[in-house]
């Protein structure tokens, strides 16, 4: 703990120190790193030489450099499920090898992906077709990892969209599934189940949904059906043909899966070449990981800031803002791969963890969040870190103008957070609309920003599918890194067994076949009340 001393005592004694007179001449090429044509500028923060210097230290002791080998080895990272963690396998290069159990596991990887792109190639051209002619739309049905990450990249993809339509359902609310196959014609339709275990209640709930309401019009639904799934038995009682079937194995967690079968619906939308791109991207990041020093590594970088505000400073969570419409599902994304990674109260063997986990993470796409809760951001009594994305050039060349008003909103931002406005300034300003006195104090009170609050500033050229693989790596690594420096396992999740478990032992209540005396009062009461 003696280094997260220092770091606290590093703290103690610049906490009040204005962002803005770090800045020189050199302060923002020194507090930014480049990777492949992207850019992380943190010199917004109130990090200097001696902290980071601090900052790379706690990284070192805490053994990243042999670990990050260890799981870009194929060793069992993951202690308490006795698992590799390879999801980087999944983009890995033609020529490497990676051994789990002595066995290398990228020609298997290679296969499957082979597969995938063979399937998406034949639903794409229209060899493979409904029972009414060539499918128009794909319908992937998962939950977390196996809808996220999908979701969240066809969206921020939609430019490179060539194929099928692509719609996505989780939620087992009847309200997800029924709206979304509304309009759509089961004859043309192919639904994707993704469910590792082909067990997921939600996911198997709303693949039964869509099934029935595919019978209605077609005589074989099976037969449009598609399943990422590793449970073979399961899939063909489905009525799935194995061709029809793509497995992973279980040292893929499910939130970061979607570089493998489960990007399957992606891959349909944008084609195998982008999703190749997109790989390419992610591997990029990885190469960058593994070589560039801590001090100019990106993924280190991002997570010894994002410690330094959560557990020296002390701010509880960060917003994630894109200044990119496209990627308006990335902050629900990282909140699955971060606080479902890092959300953890104790240490790899199972002691008490001593200081706070993960942060809450949260966010919204810029403009829009700027006119709901950025007014906290700015003036709220707590400091918020906030982590903005922005892109050189979008895709509407006609609408340039509209694209350079969105960064200049971007900057501007970054910009307010550090500057801020002090009270001195805003009686100036309300002088000058002819307030005195009183009435002037209390105006300019109101118009007073705190400033010095830290943001980061990822850019890159335009949102392409190399630059989203790159962007996805960069926040895993960052998991990871966090992860070793706090001495948690990133990888399982056990905290999201218990409400199952509950969830099961409830549905025959409310159905009233068991009388659930052994409930506290209150659920007793909410189901009284909701089974009417």
């Amino acid at each position: 703990m003696d280094k997260w001393t220092d770091l606290k005592a590093l703290h103690d004694q610049t906490a009040t120190r204005p962002i803005l007179d770090l800045f020189d001449a050199t302060r923002a090429a020194d507090f930014s790193v480049s990777a492949d044509g992207m850019l992380l500028d943190y010199s917004k923060t109130n990090i200097d030489a001696a902290t980071r210097a601090a900052l790379v230290t706690l990284a070192e002791v805490s053994g990243l450099t042999e670990k990050r080998a260890a799981m870009f080895a194929g060793d069992k990272i993951n202690v308490t499920e006795g698992r590799a963690v390879l999801h980087v396998a999944l983009r890995a290069g033609d020529d490497a090898v990676i051994t789990v159990d002595g066995t290398d596991v990228l020609p298997e990887v290679r296969r499957i992906r082979s597969l995938c792109a063979a399937f998406a190639g034949d639903v794409r051209s229209g060899a493979y077709t409904g029972q009414g002619g060539r499918i128009t739309d794909v319908v992937n049905i998962g939950i977390g990892g196996s809808d996220l990450g999908p979701a969240m990249a066809t969206l921020a993809l939609a430019p490179f969209h060539d194929g099928p339509r692509v719609h996505f359902v989780s939620n087992v609310d009847g309200a997800h599934i029924h709206d979304t196959l509304q309009g759509l014609d089961p004859a043309t339709t192919l639904v994707i189940v993704a469910s590792k275990t082909f067990t997921t209640i939600e996911t198997m709930t709303n693949a039964d949904t869509a099934k029935r309401w595919m019978a209605e019009k077609v005589a074989n639904p099976a037969a449009q059906f598609a399943a990422v799934s590793t449970a073979a038995d399961k899939t063909a009682a489905y009525g799935i043909d194995p061709a029809r079937v793509f497995g992973f194995e279980d040292w893929v967690g499910g939130r970061y899966s979607m570089w493998g079968p489960i990007g399957l619906s992606l891959m349909i939308a944008v084609g195998p070449q982008a999703f190749d791109a997109l790989l390419a991207g992610a591997r990029a990041m990885d190469d960058h990981f593994q070589t560039a020093v801590p001090a100019r590594n990106m993924p280190v970088m991002l997570a010894l800031v994002g410690l330094w505000h959560n557990q020296i400073c002390g701010h509880a969570t960060r917003a994630v803002l894109p200044y990119d419409q496209r990627l308006s599902r990335l902050p629900a994304y990282l909140q699955q791969l971060e606080m479902e990674s890092n959300g953890k109260r104790v240490a790899i063997d199972g002691s008490d963890l001593g200081l706070h986990s993960g942060p809450v993470v949260w966010g919204e796409p810029g403009t829009n969040g700027q006119h709901a809760f950025y007014q906290l951001i700015h003036q709220g009594t707590r400091t918020v870190p906030c982590e903005f994305l922005v892109a050189r050039r979008g895709h509407e060349p006609d609408l340039a103008h509209q694209h350079l008003l969105l960064v200049s909103n971007c900057l501007a931002q970054a910009e307010a957070l550090i500057r801020g406005r002090s009270l001195e300034e805003a009686r100036v300003l309300m002088a000058k609309k002819g307030l005195t006195g009183e009435e002037l104090d209390r105006q300019a009170r109101h118009r007073v920003f705190p400033g010095n609050r830290p943001s980061t500033v990822l850019a890159y050229d335009q949102l392409t599918p190399f630059t989203l693989g790159q962007i996805v790596a960069l926040y895993e690594h960052r998991v990871f890194v966090e992860g070793v420096i706090l001495g948690i396992n990133s990888y399982d999740q056990w905290g999201v067994e218990l409400g199952k478990e509950l969830a099961l032992a409830l549905q025959p209540i409310l159905e009233g076949i068991v009388d659930g005396s052994d409930k506290d009062g209150s659920t007793r009461a909410l189901v009284s009340f909701l089974r009417g």
